[in-house]
């Protein structure tokens, strides 16, 4: 039986213990024989892949690949993966520029198999980098089978700050939050902001989401994320107290999470 990790409480009871036991918990859970075996079979495996046909028939690479980019819903839909792969990313027409999800042109970028691109699946370095990837996903999605506020607050920690270092102007990294599923989550729910938001015209969106963004933590671009500790705990807390919210927390109640909200917005 693979480790479970271990979830002590919810919102932001559980986020403060998690994150204290974080280290050591996902050291145990990738010393798991499972993802032993699955690590090592796509390193082996992925070294045989010359072309998008090789890439999409070899499951072991499949589920370790799109697994990395938190795509792991799609490894049976082949035709799919192998036009957004055969498409690349140059072409502003080519089908992963045209998908409301990011995370397909982040996974065709990647392994480079489109027109003018260069494949990656001989660069070990690169194949490592995916690796690693799949190991902190998977660990992520054990953690979201028991909370996934706590997933998306993981993966937001791990991204968030990343986008924020990127060269990209702030409006495109908006963008890009905005194509991002779990991050577009976090950020939705942390800003107060109704689902029927997204059916805005995306243009409109933005100056909306740097109003809010700017009432939360004092500023209203994605580049503080990546220098400020404190707006990203600050936009990490309130997400998880309005998830407790919206799931009618079992353990707190309905007064008790409203009065955490309070605090943090006195803050």
């Amino acid at each position: 039986m693979s480790f479970q990790p271990a979830i002590v409480g919810s919102g932001i009871v559980g986020w403060r213990m998690l994150q204290r036991t974080y280290d050591t918990q996902f050291e145990v859970f990738n010393r798991g024989p499972l993802l032993e075996r699955e690590s090592a079979k796509f390193l082996e495996e992925v070294k045989k892949v010359e072309t998008v046909e090789d890439f999409v028939r070899n499951r072991d690479v499949m589920k370790v690949a799109l697994g990395a980019f938190g795509l792991g819903g799609d490894i049976n839909n082949t035709y799919f993966i192998k036009k957004v792969l055969e498409d690349g990313t140059f072409d502003p027409r080519s089908l992963a520029n045209r998908l409301g999800d990011g995370r397909y042109k982040a996974f065709s970028e990647f392994f480079g198999f489109g027109p003018g691109e260069l494949k990656t699946t001989g660069l070990n370095y690169k194949m490592d980098e995916v690796v690693s990837r799949y190991r902190e996903m998977s660990f992520e999605a054990a953690v979201g089978q028991q909370d996934n506020s706590l997933r998306i607050a993981l993966y937001a920690q791990r991204e968030l700050p990343k986008l924020a270092e990127t060269e990209q102007s702030d409006r495109a990294k908006w963008f890009t939050i905005m194509g991002d599923p779990p991050m577009r989550d976090m950020i939705e729910t942390a800003l107060n902001l109704p689902k029927s938001f997204a059916q805005l015209d995306i243009d409109a969106q933005v100056p909306q989401f740097q109003k809010r963004l700017r009432r939360l933590t004092g500023a209203s671009d994605v580049a503080q994320f990546a220098t400020d500790n404190k707006a990203l705990k600050r936009l990490t807390d309130v997400y998880l107290a309005r998830s407790q919210v919206q799931a009618g927390t079992a353990g707190l109640s309905s007064g008790s999470v409203a009065l955490s909200l309070l605090q943090l917005s006195q803050r």
